[in-house]
């Protein structure tokens, strides 16, 4: 009897091994990043030259195969053409030194979704010159019509992204034919392939999926759930979603992980991180080879003003999230514990 029980501890050890061991890919997602704006004073700029923004957080960073995140502006350090404005009290433009993305490869980022409203504030040379600092700085990147998909190779994997959003220059969200088919393609050419999407309803009224399109100010969003669906039927193995400014629920769908919005993960100033607002996940999600679906982890992280990340001792985020997917999803069987950790039920 003893020695029956001693084979099947050894059957699980060696099974855990497989599962969580050597053959586990980590990807890590964080919602939007603006690290500060020359724009339109340089008194919206960190001290520092932002060094001191996620250095509480460098370490969880850089503990993945890859690190990814969505870019929250254009990279120049002055000139540009700014956007025209309809309407002031909810225009912002934001314009990020160079010197500033050195922070996002120190924190160890690999890649970054440039597919969301405000790539385009300073015009072509805006986009432009974001696209050549992130090449310079050795950091991948997609979501412009220009450069919609991404393919890269790390310990042996080859990762794909392609980003999508509802935006002006950027790989439209709202064309599913064409979504579906880039994925396929993404497919063929990647291990595992990862789809950003900036898009849902902005701000604390907006914290549900609703499972139809959402607009803000005339804006057509999207229908996000069901395009992260109809993106994981096409071939897609993870999906972070961004753009609504809070944290929304997360879901797992055939295997494979969705999170619908990363919320503000790092700013400064400009940026609205009162409440909810300020609250937000470090995901780390564990795959196979392929992609499936193991298990997630959420660090918990809170912005205190002027902007900049912190460890949220409370977790305050985790119950967020909790909530979230029990209401957003309760057919979904995952389950989150009170140290974030998500597991299949």
């Amino acid at each position: 009897m003893r020695k029956n029980i001693y084979i099947t501890f050894f059957i699980f050890i060696i099974a855990h091994f497989q599962v969580f061991g050597q053959d586990t890919i980590t990807v890590i997602g964080v919602g939007d990043m603006m690290l500060g704006s020359n724009y339109p004073s340089e008194a919206y700029l960190p001290p520092n030259q932002g060094k001191d923004l996620l250095a509480e957080v460098n370490e969880i960073l850089q503990n993945a195969t890859i690190t990814f995140g969505n870019l929250e502006g254009t990279v120049l350090n002055s000139g540009g053409t700014i956007k025209k404005c309809s309407n002031p009290n909810i225009c912002y433009a934001f314009r990020m030194p160079e010197y500033l993305i050195d922070n996002l490869v120190r924190a160890g980022f690999d890649v970054l979704s440039i597919a969301n409203n405000h790539v385009g504030d300073f015009g072509e040379e805006g986009k432009k010159n974001a696209v050549k600092v992130l090449k310079e700085k050795g950091l991948y990147y997609a979501g412009l019509t220009s450069c919609p998909t991404v393919v890269f190779e790390k310990n042996g994997i080859r990762f794909g992204l392609v980003a999508f959003a509802p935006n002006n220059g950027t790989v439209n969200i709202n064309d599913l034919p064409n979504a579906v088919s880039l994925v396929k393609e993404l497919s063929t050419k990647a291990d595992i392939v990862i789809v950003s999407f900036h898009g849902g309803a902005e701000g604390t009224n907006h914290q549900h999926v609703k499972r139809k399109t959402e607009t803000f100010y005339g804006e057509n969003r999207g229908n996000v759930y069901d395009f992260a669906h109809k993106m994981i039927d096409a071939g897609a193995d993870i999906i972070f979603g961004h753009g609504p400014h809070v944290t929304r629920a997360v879901e797992v769908y055939k295997d494979r992980f969705i999170a619908y919005s990363l919320g503000n993960f790092c700013t400064y100033k400009q940026f609205n991180i009162k409440g909810v607002s300020g609250l937000a996940p470090i995901i780390k999600v564990f795959t196979d080879k392929q992609g499936k679906f193991f298990k997630a982890q959420i660090t918990p992280i809170y912005q205190p003003p002027p902007g900049g990340v912190a460890i949220d001792k409370e977790k305050r985020v985790i119950q967020v999230i909790k909530n979230l997917t029990k209401t957003d999803f309760p057919e979904v069987p995952i389950k989150i514990d009170d140290n974030g950790l998500i597991i299949r039920k």
